[in-house]
């Protein structure tokens, strides 16, 4: 139990420094890069080995410590689900590696074959990681699970808005639905984060 418990603690450090992190990068960039319409990645790649970049290295990181307390708590009745909900959460962490190995075009330049790595990768990471909530949401709590299964929802709706502005939509507040997109992910693993810690504190007060 003490492994799950530290699996939790390690993944809220993780996820706060990231954040950290990205703010950071986000202050340091040049200051004429649009938030509203320019995407983390455009961002990223203006500042390349910059901060944004170690804080989506650290923030995979704080995933993958998850998956070992996960496996640890599997119920043999729902192992094919949790062995799926780790598969979406393993893929996530892929995704986000490679995006933040593999470098996107600099804003306003035709797409390379390493922009389009970088942008499947990162369709890869958000569709995952809603589709690993889901799954997880059974094996919560029944409060974290509804949270998680909102904020999967939500993911959904703003990866569908990301997807129209970026075609259709012109680009129109691609950054800022980009960024709500971001926040509502992350927000699921915290919620997946403190159930680990919850789970584990009455055997502690035992």
């Amino acid at each position: 139990m003490r492994g799950t418990r530290n699996s939790g603690l390690l993944a809220l450090g993780g996820i706060a420094l990231a954040t950290l992190l990205a703010v950071i990068g986000h202050v340091e960039v040049n200051e004429n890069l649009d938030p509203w319409t320019l995407t983390v990645s455009d961002y990223a790649v203006s500042d390349r080995g910059g901060v944004i970049d170690v804080a989506m290295l650290v923030l995979a990181a704080a995933t993958a410590v998850l998956l070992p307390a996960l496996w640890r708590g599997h119920r043999p009745a729902a192992a094919g689900a949790g062995r799926a909900a780790e598969a979406f959460l393993a893929a996530w962490v892929g995704g986000l590696l490679l995006a933040a190995v593999v470098p996107t075009n600099e804003p306003g330049l035709p797409m390379d074959t390493a922009a389009y790595v970088h942008r499947y990768a990162s369709v890869v990471a958000f569709l995952a990681l809603p589709a690993a909530g889901w799954l997880l949401a059974r094996r919560l709590p029944a409060a974290a699970g509804r949270r998680v299964r909102g904020l999967a929802t939500a993911s959904v709706v703003l990866a569908a808005a990301m997807v129209w502005s970026a075609y259709p939509g012109d680009r129109l507040l691609l950054g800022l639905v980009e960024r709500l997109l971001i926040l509502t992910e992350v927000a699921v693993l915290v919620v997946v984060a403190v159930a680990l810690l919850r789970r584990v504190t009455p055997a502690r007060a035992a």
